[in-house]
C-alpha cells in the first residue's frame, strides 16, 4: 500500500489539470498514489488523464455531476494511504512538499496534520510575490511559528489562517470527523479544519512556501455567492466553542453572515427571506445601517432595488479578493 494518497478533484478544467498532475509526479517523495476524481466533466478531461502513463494514478470518473463535496469524498473513500492530501485541479505542489511534510508526521506521532504556506500564482502559473506576501499577512500565516499550533481553534475559525490544499493529514484523523460534509458544499475546506480543531486534533505549521494556489481574474456570480454564504451559515450555526471569547466571536460571525446572505437574497429577489435574515442579524449587531438600508430596499420595486445594488457596488471599497485579482490582471 502507498504511504500517501494525493487526491485531485476536478471538473471541467482540463487546461489546468496537466500542471497540477505534473506537480505530483515531480515530487521528490515517491511512495504515493494519485487519485483524480472527475465530477462528470464535459470537456476533454478523460483524454488528458489518458495521456499520463503512470501506474500510481487512479482515475475515478462520475457519469454525472454529483457536487464538489461528494466528488471529494469519493477520492477519500478510494484512498489507501496512511497520509492524505487534497488540492484543487488548478493548483500545484512544490517538488519537496511530500518529502518535508511526511517527515514531520513520521517524527511527530501526536500530530494529525501539517500545514505549509503557499504561493499565489496567476492564470499563466506565474508566482506573484506581492500577492503572496499580502496573502500571508492577510491570513496571519506570517505570524504562526514553526511547530505545533497551540491556538488551533482560533487559527482555523477566527483567523482562517490554514488551507486544506497545502496540508498533509493523517487519514485516520479525517475519517474520525466525517471528511467533507455535503451540507458544507462550497465551504467544506473551512468546515473540515474547524471541526478537526473542535475534535481536539493537533496541527503543525511549516512556514515554507510548498504549494501554489491559483487566483483567477473572474468575478464570483450571485448564484455562487449565495451557495457559499448558505453553506457558511450552516457551518457557523453548527459549531460551538467552550471558550467564551471564541463563542462570542462565533455569534458575531453568524450575524455578519446572516447580513451578507440577507442582502444577496434581496438582490436575487427573495425579499422576505432576506429581510428576515437582516432582522435577525440586527438583534446581535444592533441597528446596522447596512442591514437597515437592505431592509428598506427589500420593499422597493425589484428594478429600483437592482439600481441601488449596482450603485453601491461601484462606490464601495474593493475587498481583499478584488485587490488580489487587480494585481493579477
Amino acid at each position: 500500500m502507498p504511504k500517501v494518497t494525493v487526491c485531485i478533484p476536478t471538473y471541467n478544467r482540463s487546461h489546468f489539470l496537466n500542471y497540477s498532475v505534473q506537480s505530483v509526479l515531480n515530487q521528490t517523495y515517491y511512495d504515493f498514489e494519485l487519485i483524480i476524481c472527475d465530477d462528470g466533466s464535459p470537456d476533454n478531461t478523460p483524454e488528458v488523464v489518458e495521456g499520463f502513463k503512470d501506474a500510481r494514478i487512479n482515475y475515478i470518473r462520475h457519469p454525472e455531476n454529483i457536487g464538489r463535496s461528494r466528488n471529494m469524498r469519493s477520492g477519500f473513500e478510494a484512498s489507501h494511504g496512511e497520509y492524505f492530501i487534497k488540492f484543487d485541479d488548478d493548483d500545484a505542489l512544490i517538488p519537496q512538499f511530500l518529502e518535508k511534510t511526511v517527515q514531520i508526521l513520521e517524527d511527530n506521532k501526536n500530530v494529525d496534520f501539517v500545514c505549509t504556506n503557499h504561493w499565489i500564482i496567476d492564470k499563466n502559473s506565474q508566482r506573484i510575490e506581492s500577492a503572496t506576501q499580502e496573502n500571508s499577512a492577510k491570513w496571519g500565516k506570517d505570524k504562526i511559528p514553526l511547530g505545533v499550533i497551540n491556538d488551533l481553534t482560533w487559527q482555523t475559525f477566527y483567523y482562517q489562517s490554514l488551507q486544506v490544499g497545502s496540508t498533509l493529514f493523517r487519514h485516520s484523523a479525517l475519517a474520525e470527523v466525517d471528511y467533507m460534509r455535503p451540507e458544507a458544499d462550497g465551504c467544506e475546506d473551512f468546515d473540515l479544519l474547524v471541526r478537526l480543531a473542535i475534535a481536539g486534533k493537533k496541527g503543525y505549521f511549516l512556514p515554507e512556501f510548498l504549494m501554489e494556489y491559483r487566483f483567477h481574474g473572474g468575478q464570483t456570480s450571485l448564484k455562487q455567492n449565495l451557495h457559499f454564504l448558505q453553506s457558511k451559515l450552516f457551518c457557523i450555526n453548527d459549531y460551538h466553542f467552550d471558550e467564551p471569547e471564541l463563542e462570542s466571536e462565533r455569534l458575531v460571525k453568524l450575524a455578519q453572515t446572516q447580513q451578507d446572505l440577507g442582502l444577496r437574497l434581496i438582490e436575487k429577489g427573495s425579499t422576505k427571506e432576506g429581510r428576515k435574515l437582516l432582522q435577525e442579524s440586527n438583534q446581535l449587531l444592533g441597528n446596522s445601517r447596512r442591514s437597515n438600508l437592505g431592509i428598506i430596499i427589500s420593499y422597493l420595486p425589484s428594478n429600483l432595488g437592482q439600481i441601488f445594488f449596482q450603485s453601491f457596488r461601484k462606490i464601495r471599497p474593493k475587498d481583499y479578493t478584488e485587490k488580489v485579482r487587480s494585481q493579477l490582471s
